[in-house]
């Protein structure tokens, strides 16, 4: 997976992406999932990086099979929460 971290004063933003997907565009309906790798291309980590980070972060765009089964099993989302689009999972995380 690759994952790309951005730093704010208040926030930390993660994006997750399944390396198979990187790049790609996905279209259902009136939605479209881009996958542009300037914003998810960052560095190629695990399972347990992806899980540590994301339970520090306060806003994710996760999208992938792995990336999101990495999302649920840390808690950060609830798998009920997971949008397809042409098969692939996406959501979209933010703490209060």
């Amino acid at each position: 997976m690759y994952m790309k971290k951005y730093e704010t004063e208040r926030h930390l933003i993660v994006a997750v992406c399944d390396k198979e997907i990187l790049g790609k565009k996905f279209h259902e309906g009136e939605f479209t999932l881009k996958l542009e790798p300037s914003f998810y291309k960052g560095s190629d980590v695990s399972e347990s990086e992806v899980k540590e980070v994301l339970s520090c972060a306060t806003i994710a765009n996760i999208a992938g099979e792995k990336a999101i089964a990495c999302a649920v099993e840390c808690g950060c989302i609830e798998p009920d929460t997971v949008i397809f689009i042409e098969g692939i999972p996406h959501a979209q995380m933010i703490r209060i």
